[in-house]
């Protein structure tokens, strides 16, 4: 199959002022209907000029003139127009103004549809909403947007599903690319945006439960900016031939599933109840030895092995327990 040709040169056109061309316009079809009206009243005295005058200015302020007029356009900031000639690409006009172009020329946005092709499309796809940009007319905006798609359900680097949401922060610099390389700048980008999110969270996983064997690894919640900034960079070079700029792109919902989010939660739940664990652990152990060692540097008490057994123990489990330890007196020996 023969692969597609994508246009790449953009032409910005260099318009005269379209306000002088509108003055003079103007004042051409006044002087017209005056030499109308004077070649009408020669022509009547028989006057074959007067005629010929009468017939000049009509064709003049009747046709030529109103045609010029539809070469005046008016641009916003920070938006463009991508005209074609008889169907040629015939330049792009930037920058606020008004500017006076080739009447024949026409503007082009794939993004911008007729009133009958809205309501033929909305029978169509009753669930979805055409995508289109702010700016008015057949322009195109080269404003920063945003692209804020739905939720997607997609598995981890585990297998676990999840579901996340990203907003993509773009705008167009080259409209030329965006009109003739692509049917609809905006659904295209939509579209891999999608794609681009499902690549790279299959590359890690949602949360790292060991940190000792993998402290290197990134994941999904912990190391967002990494992956935000990964998903930028993936889905710019797939935009990048419809003349699309990826500003920023940010993960705003992640969350598991909700088929396995309460047997998740009951995970993080265990293994925060075990570090906890630990770190009482090793407190109280180190409690114990300093309690050990200072009875035997102050001799205050020469304890054997079965009595620092039965008081490492006795520590422990008050150090150690939920509730408050209840203290027994013991008058006698244990021997």
């Amino acid at each position: 199959m023969e692969k597609t040709e994508l246009f790449t040169e953009q032409k910005k056109l260099k318009a005269p002022n379209g306000m002088a061309v509108l003055i003079i316009n103007t004042l051409v079809i006044i002087a017209s209907i005056f030499g109308v009206i004077i070649g009408a009243g020669k022509g009547e005295a028989g006057s074959g000029l007067g005629i010929l005058l009468a017939v000049a200015s009509s064709v003049l302020g009747f046709i030529v003139c109103p045609i010029l007029y539809a070469g005046l356009k008016v641009l916003k900031p920070n938006e463009a127009l991508v005209l074609t000639l008889f169907g040629k690409y015939h330049g792009t006009l930037e920058g606020a103004g008004f500017y006076f172009v080739n009447p024949f020329v026409s503007a082009v946005n794939p993004t911008k549809v007729t009133t009958a092709e809205a309501a033929q499309k909305q029978k169509q796809h009753t669930d979805k909403t055409e995508k289109t940009d702010t700016a008015a007319g057949k322009a195109v905006s080269l404003k920063v947007m945003t692209l804020n798609n739905d939720r997607q359900k997609v598995n981890d680097k585990l297998g676990n599903p999840i579901e996340i949401g990203v907003v993509v922060i773009w705008r167009v610099v080259n409209a030329a690319k965006a009109v003739f390389n692509v049917d609809n700048y905006i659904e295209f980008l939509s579209i891999q945006a999608d794609s681009s999110l499902r690549n790279i969270v299959r590359l890690y996983p949602y949360d790292i439960w060991n940190e000792d064997e993998s402290a290197d690894e990134l994941s999904l919640r912990g190391s967002s900016q990494e992956v935000a900034k990964k998903l930028r960079d993936e889905l710019q070079t797939k935009v990048g031939d419809a003349g699309l700029e990826i500003v920023e792109t940010r993960i705003t919902h992640l969350a598991y599933s909700p088929e396995i989010a309460a047997a998740m939660l009951q995970r993080q739940q265990a293994s925060a109840i075990i570090d906890a664990r630990k770190l009482i652990v090793e407190g109280a152990v180190g409690m114990v030895q300093m309690a050990l060692t200072k009875l035997s540097e102050n001799h205050i008490v020469e304890l054997d092995d079965e009595r620092k057994a039965q008081m490492v123990s006795n520590l422990l489990v008050v150090l150690c327990g939920n509730k408050e330890a209840q203290p027994i007196v013991n008058s006698g020996s244990i021997y």
